[in-house]
């Protein structure tokens, strides 16, 4: 199995820190692995490295979509691929970093065999949330297939679409078509990073919002509500912190205030279900972000692993 390295944690806990010091000091190729830093003109919002960071600090698989476009885990899954073997063709170490378990998830243990998107399907489906409202379908889905309903909020427009096209196309339960295969597909170092106070890491979403007003993140929104096919329907204006900005400037009375303890909940809600998520990650080690020495340790963790691998003629790291 090739060997990755994996830097995760929820939003606003340090990844970043991290991924900068592996490069620094290792032969690495920095890939991508948050949902919403594919999207082109969504910066400041998803908290992406500023172009002076990209420049010095790489990353594949930034940018690389339109937000009037869908990006899928199937598509996550392919891509990602093949930036491991062309890293490994290059002699660098593919280092994943993000916070969206799922792609996380589906890159080591796979994708079962879904069918294709169906565009009329989806336009079907979208046209009836306008009508009943995506917890409206989401009720269909707990009808159809209670597993899948309980893991999907009513909010989450995309899974709840994609269920439900799965059902339409074949008949069958989405749930059921789950093998839930457990053979990785890649050899990984997964590395966690969170502060060990919960607190902290709340405090550390509010004052993520506070430094994005700062930085523009308002503006950053208009400009997206200016692209003439861009709507509050397309997924990537779904994420947290767009849906109510797109919200609080369509309704002039409402208050600063407002949107920043939304926003802030929502965060805090994000955090907790990514947590969860990685918990269930097998063989994770866990970082806590406001230690000093957390940067130095992980990457020292990195080094060892690598050493237990048997690198043989891999690119070498050093400490």
């Amino acid at each position: 199995m090739r060997p990755i390295i994996i830097i995760s944690g929820p939003t606003a806990a340090g990844k970043t820190a991290a991924a900068m010091d592996l490069y620094d000091h290792a032969p690495v190729r920095l890939i991508n692995a948050d949902s919403q830093q594919v999207y082109r003109g969504m910066d400041v919002g998803t908290a992406k490295p500023d172009a002076e960071m990209l420049a010095k600090y790489p990353h594949a698989l930034i940018d690389i979509r339109d937000p009037e476009e869908s990006y899928s885990v199937s598509d996550f899954v392919s891509e990602a691929s093949q930036v491991i073997e062309q890293s490994y063709r290059q002699g660098l170490w593919p280092v994943l970093v993000g916070g969206t378990p799922l792609y996380l998830q589906a890159l080591l243990y796979g994708l079962d065999e879904l069918p294709s998107a169906d565009p009329a399907i989806r336009q079907a489906l979208r046209e009836q949330a306008e009508t009943i409202g995506w917890s409206g379908l989401h009720r269909q889905l707990q009808a159809i297939d209670p597993k899948s309903a309980q893991k999907i909020l009513p909010s989450d427009a995309q899974r709840i679409q994609r269920a439900l096209e799965i059902h339409r196309l074949t008949g069958a339960v989405p749930s059921d078509l789950m093998t839930h295969n457990r053979q990785p597909k890649y050899l990984s170092f997964r590395a966690v990073i969170t502060p060990a106070d919960r607190s902290v890491l709340h405090q550390r979403i509010e004052q993520r919002f506070d430094d994005m007003l700062k930085r523009g993140f308002m503006d950053e929104v208009r400009c997206l509500m200016r692209r003439p096919n861009l709507t509050q329907s397309h997924g990537a204006m779904k994420s947290i912190g767009y849906r109510q900005t797109w919200q609080h400037l369509l309704s002039p009375q409402g208050d600063l205030d407002t949107l920043r303890a939304s926003v802030c909940a929502a965060t805090r809600q994000l955090a907790k279900r990514q947590l969860t998520a990685l918990r269930k990650l097998s063989q994770t080690l866990w970082y806590d972000a406001q230690s000093p020495q957390m940067v130095e340790q992980m990457r020292h963790s990195v080094v060892r692993w690598i050493e237990k691998t048997g690198a043989g003629e891999r690119p070498q790291m050093t400490s």
